[in-house]
């Protein structure tokens, strides 16, 4: 990826206004959670601010509204956001072998479906400045959504709040169509994805398996098939290493 800091930096926040908006809106619904658990807007917006995870925070704040255990909280957290794991793995091969801990420590806290998704598609190299700038835009409209959910959440019509809750789709969507459009690999995987998700959910074999595991499997599986099948060789950038 190359620019100077200055102009990776604003790119990165340029790509994340979107991600932004979107955040904000879906937010708002997890601040309805937050409130039904007895949250204060200052506390589910910090929450927000050190967990940044849709369905890790709707799981913990479903759990302390059922007075569940720190145990139980703690291994329902795991799993739900494992595939963190997978993300963050696949990113540090974006990033050059000389990144710092702290940068990559900084990039592994703030991995989400969408912030992974515009970091790992940028041409050759990730710098993490790039990533920075997404978050900078991305991470105050999750945190900023989720306190005026608690505040004003409960005043929206309920066919608004529903609505708000399905734009993380539309982000999604917007992740992988572009690339989907350009490249029928990548258009045959996802239409494959698609499919293998709806039977392992379908599928009474998998039954007394959690969503958060299926996913896990899921992505594992595909991606692994995807690169044995359809290896990607990228040149190195200048200064890089093979």
């Amino acid at each position: 990826m190359e620019g100077t800091n200055r102009q990776i930096f604003v790119k990165g926040m340029r790509d994340g206004i979107p991600i932004g908006l979107g955040y904000f809106a879906v937010a708002f619904t997890l601040g309805i959670a937050a409130k039904n658990a007895g949250m204060t807007a200052w506390q589910a917006t910090l929450t927000s601010l050190l967990l940044n995870a849709s369905a890790g925070e709707y799981i913990g704040f479903t759990l302390i509204a059922a007075n569940a255990g720190y145990l139980e909280v703690m291994v329902m957290e795991a799993v739900a956001n494992a595939r963190y794991l997978l993300m963050s793995c696949a990113l540090s091969q974006k990033i050059s072998i000389k990144t710092g801990l702290l940068h990559r420590l900084l990039l592994g806290f703030y991995v989400t479906d969408e912030i992974f998704g515009v970091s790992v598609s940028v041409p050759g190299m990730l710098r993490p400045l790039y990533s920075y700038g997404v978050i900078a835009v991305a991470a105050p409209g999750w945190a900023l959504g989720t306190g005026l959910g608690v505040l004003l959440g409960n005043i929206l019509p309920l066919r608004l709040s529903s609505a708000l809750s399905v734009a993380l789709y539309g982000m999604f969507a917007a992740v992988f169509v572009p690339p989907a459009r350009e490249n029928k690999v990548i258009a045959g995987l996802v239409l494959f994805s698609f499919g293998a998700s709806f039977v392992f959910h379908r599928a009474g074999l998998f039954a007394g398996i959690s969503s958060g595991s299926k996913i896990i499997l899921l992505t594992v599986a595909i991606s692994l098939a995807a690169a044995v099948l359809f290896p990607v060789t990228e040149k190195p950038e200048k200064g890089e290493a093979v």
